[in-house]
Formats: structure tokens, C-alpha cells, sequence
């Protein structure tokens, strides 16, 4: 599970915080961040895709994986969903802060 991509969203959503709160210039350039957002998810979905398939898979019998393998490959998709729930949960939190601001 690579969270290279969840790392770099956090990253952005911090700078775009501090450009919002005038103590650093707008990045230039960079990942665009919808495109950013669903390589994340992207991600995500494909880790838990493989976890399944990889417990389907030992359940039939049908791989050389070991029960650790199988267990642990779950819970990295368990806590990269995790993750990315958070991270849905902060874009919502400061899309409605935003919303409840008075123009």
C-alpha cells in the first residue's frame, strides 16, 4: 500500500490552509488537487480490492499467502480507509466553516 498520494493531499490541504490564512504565498504549479484527491482514492479502493481478493483467495485455498499475510494486508486496507474517511471528514469540516463564514 503506497500512502504516498494521502500524504501529498495532506500536504497541499496544509499549505492551501496557510495561503487562506495570509502567512505563505499560493503555491504555484504543483498536482491539481481533484486529480490528487482521486489517485487517493484511487488507492484506496485498489488496496481494499486486493485485500479482498487475497482473503477470497485464501479461503479457497487457491494461494500460497500465509493467514499473516492475508491478516495483515487487511488491516493496511482497514487503515488507509480509515484514513481517507478523515481526511473526508476535514474537506467537509472546512467546507462548512467556509459556508457559515459572513461575506
Amino acid at each position: 500500500m503506497n500512502i504516498q498520494g494521502i500524504d501529498q493531499l495532506l500536504s497541499q490541504m496544509q499549505a492551501t490552509a496557510a495561503a487562506a490564512g495570509g502567512s505563505a504565498p499560493p503555491p504555484q504549479g504543483g498536482a491539481d488537487f481533484s486529480a490528487l484527491l482521486q489517485s487517493s482514492i484511487d488507492q484506496v479502493n485498489s488496496a481494499q480490492q486486493e485485500s479482498a481478493d487475497m482473503a477470497k483467495n485464501f479461503e479457497l485455498g487457491k494461494t500460497d499467502a500465509s493467514l499473516q499475510e492475508v491478516m495483515i494486508s487487511l488491516q493496511k486496507a482497514n487503515v488507509s480507509f480509515q484514513a481517507m474517511v478523515q481526511v473526508r471528514n476535514k474537506l467537509v469540516s472546512a467546507y462548512q466553516e467556509v459556508m457559515n463564514m459572513q461575506v
